[in-house]
């Protein structure tokens, strides 16, 4: 199970918001590409990097510090927030993403989704944030009517490999993931899945490893790694020795 650090980056920094909110803010990088070149070298396989500002207003507002993380790294990064469109998504991969992470326009407006998968099969996964098992959108300030699972199934139809799964109450919460509704996930859909949301120990990791027979593939992590509840370099050996 690959474990990926999550740089989130507002307003030019590298931050960590409790549940999404912008009120429950903690600056822990000035600049978001140290953040990114800390993980690499602590062992990190790949890296999850958020526009927040783009996911609140609707529109990327930090490609050009994305491209420079793209840079300074080695190692295959994904992103999300604010891609609500082909040119958006299309202009990211040109700047060497690895792979682009579609959110609110997965329920929006699913003809983009399957536009994109059939330009770039493989680089395409649709992040779907749940809040008591329906879909939250727009950075996550709007719940929607659908339930988490109908949307990764109907995402599945469209060409999508690989989803990440969130649970907002456990996001930066350092509570634990929420492993009921990860099996479901997992067991109800022929995706793989990211777990993301709550991760705040190494029994969290091994917990989660159970769950890889399921198809959880990997897990997403920020707080706990930024307050050093957990080392990654430990975490890593769970997965290793697994």
């Amino acid at each position: 199970m690959l474990i990926i650090p999550a740089v989130d980056i507002r307003d030019g920094r590298c931050v960590r918001l409790v549940h999404g909110e912008l009120d429950k803010e903690t600056v822990y990088h000035e600049d978001p590409v140290e953040a990114a070149k800390r993980w690499e070298k602590e062992g990190a396989g790949r890296l999850h990097l958020v526009d927040l500002d783009g996911a609140f207003e609707g529109a990327m507002k930090n490609a050009d510090i994305i491209e420079r993380i793209v840079q300074a790294v080695k190692i295959p990064v994904q992103v999300g927030g604010g891609i609500r469109d082909v040119q958006t998504a299309a202009d990211l991969l040109k700047r060497g993403v690895a792979r682009v992470i579609l959110g609110t326009v997965a329920v929006t407006e699913p003809d983009v989704v399957q536009e994109l998968c059939k330009k770039y099969p493989g680089q395409i996964v649709v992040g779907i944030d749940a809040k008591n098992g329906y879909v939250a959108i727009r950075g996550w300030v709007e719940e929607s009517k659908e339930k988490a699972i109908d949307l990764a199934l109907r995402m599945a139809e469209l060409g999508v490999k690989e989803i990440v799964y969130t649970d907002i109450h456990r996001d930066g919460t350092l509570q634990g993931p929420n492993l009921e509704a990860l099996q479901e996930m997992a067991e109800a859909v022929p995706l793989g899945v990211i777990a993301s949301g709550g991760v705040s120990s190494l029994e969290d990791i091994s917990n989660l490893q159970k769950l890889e027979q399921y198809g959880v593939t990997a897990v997403i992590m920020g707080q706990a790694l930024y307050t050093g509840n957990v080392n990654l370099a430990e975490a890593l050996k769970i997965t290793e020795e697994r």
